[in-house]
């Protein structure tokens, strides 16, 4: 949902074209309230493992796997990491869903953060670590590094955190 100037709710495209028509609630003093905006969702195919599997398909067909050992998927996924950088570079602050990027902007993001998790997702693969189930062990981890009763609205490091 976006405010407009004169304060009503205007209807905002979601990721799949769909619309979004929340409208603000107001407090008991008349002031807008702004509710946790609807968060932004990926679909649900193709999964990790479906990326792999094409990866995997487009490196065995062009007889790739020969440079495609861990250091080199390393160093490629930092290359592509500093191309997305450089499409942030000197923009100053961007706000969530890019209102201000222009269409070819935001295509040439998404293939660059494409190129990010495939090169992510092999170098999974070359070390065998099966990436869905990592994640669900480091976000056990951080819930009892950074626990909300503690951490709420706070950007410190958990060593930072006092008992």
């Amino acid at each position: 949902m976006a405010l407009q100037q004169n304060g009503t709710a205007s209807k905002m495209p979601k990721h799949n074209g769909e619309t979004s028509s929340h409208h603000p609630s107001v407090n008991g003093n008349g002031e807008i309230k702004r509710e946790q905006a609807e968060r932004f969702t990926f679909t649900s195919e193709p999964t990790l493992e479906d990326i792999r599997r094409m990866q995997a398909e487009f490196t065995d067909e062009r007889n790739w796997n020969q440079f495609h050992q861990p250091r080199n998927l390393l160093l490629a996924l930092v290359g592509e990491v500093g191309e997305v950088s450089e499409l942030f570079q000197w923009r100053g602050e961007v706000a969530e869903g890019l209102p201000d990027w222009t269409e070819p902007e935001r295509e040439h993001l998404a293939q660059e953060l494409s190129d990010v998790l495939i090169y992510l997702v092999e170098l999974a693969e070359k070390c065998h670590v099966d990436l869905p189930q990592a994640v669900l062990r480091k976000m056990a981890l951080n819930r009892l590094k950074y626990p909300a009763s503690k951490v709420h609205g706070s950007a410190k490091k958990y060593t930072e955190y006092k008992d």
